[in-house]
């Protein structure tokens, strides 16, 4: 009984030394894991940033490229004509043709791209009447000026309405006869003329104002619209035609480029290589360059060397000054104890000779 008493509380002892281990083992587990969750958590929010901030540079990028290089694809505005009324003939309310005076300018940019292909066409709206339909077939002058006045472009074009004969016009003015009280509609037709159908600007005298001229009198319009539109081809036509599959294809491809570039500058820095080919040999000695270095200096150490001893002068004392009066001071000592020992042994042969 007396020795399982004393057995007792040694093996508690030692069960409190297992179950310390264990919950120490326990704790440093834990916090490695927690050290290396953060630093889990911390690389994942590194990478999260790194990657997301090269996807907004390369959008930046291929939205830069996008605005630069596209042109604008299309381009209107309306067109209003003017002619003279002063003329003496009674036979005609306008004395000239209608003119109208169109700009190629927005915001004081020029519309038209250089090197850039456009269809150039004028839009009519022309009443339904018996004078539009005795008129008959009528021509349409365009001249593009540049800033300095010069002639750059013309074409001529002619036209005519639609014809139709009067049973159909009859016919169609009972069936929306409705339409035509109310409003809904009017007699009228609408009329495209092409002006140019592959028109590019001169980059030298670039065009800044067209001129429209209808070369008849008697026409009657509506309203006019004046259109410009874009011929693309390559890069330009896949880029307006497709411009979702256009847009992932630039942003990958910058994100790609810009990830090499990074990664690269990354390793770089990691590794820190540094190339100086001019100050490695491949023999292992050293080179010119290393031995001009140290030859120049210890050149400069003698020379600041003796010119600090021409300022100090006299109170100076190197290093081998002293070694040189430490060594006479030694010879001095060791003459005098020379003759000291000379004068004894003298002295007692002189007292043995007595």
């Amino acid at each position: 009984m007396d020795q399982t008493s004393h057995l007792r509380p040694e093996d508690g002892e030692e069960l409190t030394v297992l179950i310390g281990r264990a919950l120490l083992r326990l704790q440093d587990a834990v916090a490695m894991v927690m050290s290396r969750a953060r630093q889990r958590a911390v690389q994942g929010f590194v990478v999260f940033s790194v990657v997301l901030l090269l996807l907004w540079v390369a959008a930046f990028l291929y939205g830069s490229f996008y605005y630069s290089y596209m042109p604008k694809a299309a381009y209107s505005t309306s067109v209003h004509y003017y002619y003279r009324t002063d003329c003496e003939s009674q036979g005609s309310f306008r004395c000239s043709y209608p003119v109208a005076n169109i700009s190629l300018m927005r915001n004081k940019k020029h519309v038209l791209t250089f090197g850039q292909a456009y269809r150039i066409s004028l839009q009519l709206e022309m009443p339904d009447s018996p004078a539009n339909h005795d008129l008959g077939m009528f021509m349409i002058k365009t001249t593009c000026f540049s800033q300095d006045g010069g002639q750059v472009a013309s074409s001529a074009r002619s036209s005519m309405l639609r014809y139709r004969s009067d049973l159909l016009r009859t016919i169609g003015t009972l069936l929306f006869l409705p339409a035509f009280l109310t409003g809904a509609t009017e007699q009228k037709q609408t009329l495209e003329v092409e002006l140019f159908s592959d028109y590019t600007d001169d980059p030298y005298a670039p065009s800044t104002t067209a001129v429209i001229e209808i070369l008849s009198n008697k026409v009657q319009i509506y309203s006019s619209q004046f259109y410009v539109h874009a011929h693309f081809t390559g890069i330009r036509y896949f880029l307006f035609y497709y411009p979702v599959l256009s847009a992932l294809v630039g942003v990958s491809s910058n994100f790609i480029f810009l990830s090499v570039l990074f990664i690269l500058s990354y390793l770089r820095l990691l590794l820190k290589v540094e190339w100086r080919p001019e100050q490695l040999r491949t023999d292992g000695l050293p080179s010119e360059r290393e031995k001009n270095t140290d030859n120049s200096r210890g050149e400069n150490e003698e020379d600041a060397a003796a010119s600090t001893a021409e300022l100090l002068g006299p109170l100076q004392i190197t290093p081998t000054k002293r070694s040189q009066e430490r060594r006479h001071i030694r010879f001095g000592d060791s003459t005098e104890q020379q003759n000291r020992h000379t004068l004894g042994q003298s002295g007692i042969n002189e007292s043995e000779a007595a």
